[in-house]
């Protein structure tokens, strides 16, 4: 018997992962930008931009949200399948 799930469909913790990488990306871009003026020995950029930075860790969080979702979601169909 052919499994039911389609190879594109998405997963419920998808659009949190992908949410979760973007977020990551915007951080560590903040970070790099943050940080080369102290590594050249420029003026340094205002406080904001290192709360900007933190957004790799929120990123990161919620990605790993994404990932339970999903953990869990696959957890709910298999045991319903062997319920069946």
């Amino acid at each position: 018997m052919r499994d039911k799930t389609q190879t594109n469909s998405a997963a419920p913790g998808d659009g949190l992962i992908r949410a979760g990488a973007v977020v990551f990306f915007i951080g560590a871009v903040a970070t790099l930008v943050t940080v080369a003026p102290l590594i050249l020995g420029a003026k340094p950029f205002p406080t904001y931009m290192f709360g900007l930075s933190m957004l790799m860790g929120v990123g990161f969080l919620v990605a790993g949200a994404g990932v339970l979702r999903s953990i869990a979601a696959a957890r709910r169909r298999a045991r319903e399948a062997a319920s069946r």
